[in-house]
């Protein structure tokens, strides 16, 4: 069973104590130099990583207030769990190109849990508790603090930011542009494979599903400043989001559509990071 009790504090607080004290031989390239500061209005730019040979990087993302949930573009697909839709504000922060990768999740762990194995595969099968402990892990070998998103984070990512055109899922209005789903192998595909959205995000709508940090609860209409929902006792689960290569429709592909673990893994199971700006 997925242990509810690990959630974003720990996260933090576990990552932490690792800056005292980085490896630097495991680092290739800290990151790329960043430009401007989140109060002067000039974008920041991505930031790369190297571990053990394995490279990926974090995409800045502008923070803004956005409408979160059921919103117009999503029609009559909107489900209950999407409203009511309601204003969120986010500062700044970083969130992963891509999925993290079989390449990475098996530099930094040392081990491979996927079901469907192929180095730019997403990482999969994954238990919350293992996305946790590689996390931990990453944060170590990196010197920085690595998170998962929280729900809003992972949807206005999603929704391409201060960048954002309104589409239906994560770049576009046509799924089969920016998606792998409805697969009839029922497998996960290479990261990168399909159009990325607006801040060149890869994947946000199907191939495997993706932990948030949040508990899954009702939305409220209030307004909220960076939220982060955690009541573990009232929650159903874990929320995922973006949907997966099996979605046969594509409808959990949507950028407001919410998922929330069943209890137990399955290999559509993955994660993407996130890192906050500051």
């Amino acid at each position: 069973m997925i242990k509810r009790s690990l959630k974003m504090k720990k996260i933090i607080a576990l990552a932490l104590f690792v800056l005292a004290a980085v490896p630097m031989s495991a680092i290739n390239e800290m990151s790329k130099p960043t430009v401007g500061s989140p109060e002067d209005g000039i974008d920041k730019e991505n930031v790369s990583f190297t571990v053990k040979g394995v490279t990926f990087t974090m995409v800045f993302v502008k923070g803004g207030t956005f409408m979160m949930g059921a919103t117009k573009e999503q029609g009559k697909d909107a489900k209950k769990d999407e409203r009511p839709a309601h204003n969120v504000t986010l500062s700044d922060y970083y969130i992963g190109e891509t999925e993290v990768t079989q390449a990475l999740y098996e530099a930094v762990m040392g081990e491979n849990p996927s079901d469907n194995v192929g180095a730019d595969l997403p990482a999969e099968t994954l238990y919350i508790v293992d996305c946790l402990e590689f996390i931990e892990k990453l944060s170590a070998l990196t010197g920085r603090t690595f998170r998962l998103p929280t729900e809003a984070e992972w949807e206005y990512a999603a929704r391409g930011g201060n960048k954002s055109k309104g589409y239906k899922y994560a770049g576009s209005d046509n799924l089969s542009e920016v998606a792998w789903f409805n697969d009839k192998d029922y497998k996960s595909h290479a990261v990168k494979g399909k159009a990325p959205n607006e801040l060149g995000i890869y994947d946000m709508s199907g191939n495997v599903d993706e932990y948030c940090a949040d508990d899954y609860l009702p939305y409220s209409k209030k307004n909220k400043d960076n939220p982060m929902v955690e009541n573990p006792g009232k929650s159903k689960g874990q929320v995922v989001r973006g949907g997966n290569f099996s979605d046969e429709k594509g409808d959990g592909c949507r950028v407001s559509s919410r998922g929330y673990t069943p209890g137990y893994v399955f290999g559509s199971l993955g994660l993407r990071i996130a890192m906050s700006a500051n």
